[in-house]
């Protein structure tokens, strides 16, 4: 099986800036595109360290003596790559989201179009399961997942009607849930609801916005003076949190001033956002909620 095809390759790549001799951290691998890429641009005094917590994707790696596969979750970049004895990095390339592998291995849990149980772990060794959400999370915390995660209005009716079907029996599978919520499920956007729903239990699996955030707050830190932060997002949650962060270095609020009205942000952007081109988008259809945002130290 076709592991990934990597959105805004030669983008997201061409935003590093990459220096022959540079050091560069590719932190989600998945199939190893973006790594390739930066490889192939590369000196032999270069070096490149990628991260990814899946078994899956790490069976992708690249058997090359300048890369180094780190089989962690990117939220310890900066604990593991001082294990290396690296301190600062000339580039950092993140994206964000499910590899198309891991919405194409129905075991997996991750797509609605398959049914099979309710896992959707990126990290195989997590104990928490969507299943154990669904069946365990109180109705609030139901509510709160599918309203925050999912930006679903009716979150409180949906958690409630999940509540009730489990009172009889556990729901185990992605059509049990699907049955469960058909109520919910206009044939119009019965799709779109559903890639909510599992989006905001994929969220609350994985930790996903607390791993972006506690990432994010290693990056200042961790790049060169001219180093560069490129980042690809999926959704508005990730998106926001990512844009807000490279503007005042904060995600909620605004940053304080000081007796001369000047702000301390750490990073500034570089250029605009990226989008796919049309024809990316006709060629691969998962590039078409893509964004990309550059950044580098102000």
């Amino acid at each position: 099986m076709r592991y990934h095809d990597s959105v805004l390759l030669e983008e997201s790549v061409d935003a590093l800036n990459v220096k022959k001799d540079g050091v560069y951290v590719d932190v989600t691998f998945g199939g190893g595109g973006h790594s390739r890429e930066i490889l192939s641009r590369l000196g032999d005094e270069g070096k490149l360290f990628a991260f990814d917590q899946d078994p899956d994707a790490q069976r992708n790696k690249i058997e090359d003596s300048r890369f180094v596969l780190i089989g962690e979750n990117f939220r310890y970049i900066s604990r593991f790559l001082r294990f290396y004895g690296v301190k600062k990095v000339d580039g950092v390339l993140a994206d964000l989201g499910v590899s198309s592998y891991q919405f194409d291995a129905a075991e997996r849990g991750f797509s609605t179009r398959f049914d099979a149980e309710l896992d959707m772990r990126m990290d195989k060794k997590s104990t928490l399961t969507a299943r154990i959400v669904v069946n365990e999370y109180d109705e609030k915390e139901l509510a709160d997942v599918l309203y925050l995660y999912g930006e679903l209005r009716n979150a409180r009716a949906l958690a409630k009607a999940i509540v009730e079907a489990r009172s009889e029996k556990e729901i185990e599978t992605s059509f049990q849930l699907k049955e469960v919520l058909k109520g919910f499920l206009p044939k119009s956007r019965e799709h779109k609801i559903l890639a909510q729903i599992y989006q905001a239990f994929r969220i609350e699996v994985n930790k996903e916005l607390e791993v972006l955030k506690e990432f994010l707050n290693q990056i200042p830190d961790l790049l060169s003076q001219e180093g560069r932060l490129s980042v690809i997002s999926y959704h508005s949650l990730e998106d926001r949190l990512v844009k807000r962060f490279i503007r005042t270095g904060m995600f909620s609020g605004e940053p304080e001033k000081d007796f001369f009205g000047n702000t301390n942000e750490p990073l500034k952007k570089i250029g605009k956002l990226i989008v796919p081109s049309k024809e990316e988008v006709k060629t691969n259809n998962r590039a078409r909620s893509a964004k990309l945002r550059v950044a580098t130290l102000k």
